[in-house]
């Protein structure tokens, strides 16, 4: 039997940039450092295109999923 994996969730919702990118930024590089997988909800359309750099740079893969009208999540992950 295999255990359900929690991913962490940061909720940026309502805030525009660039606090998106450097809450992830934080969360990644002090907060949690290390963590294996994260998302980022967001309603804010232009952190779809700069929280991924970020994250690529710091090793993370990315996907990218609207899971309403005009809010997405944005799942960074590191392969195992």
């Amino acid at each position: 039997m295999t255990e359900a994996v929690t991913v962490p969730v940061l909720d940026v919702r309502g805030e525009i940039c660039p606090y998106p990118m450097l809450r992830t930024n934080k969360e990644l590089d002090e907060v949690q450092p290390g963590v294996q997988a994260l998302d980022v909800l967001t309603d804010h359309p232009p952190a779809l295109s700069t929280i991924p750099p970020e994250a690529m740079k710091r090793g993370y893969g990315v996907e990218i999923d609207e899971v309403r009208d005009g809010e997405w999540v944005i799942r960074l992950f590191k392969d195992s």
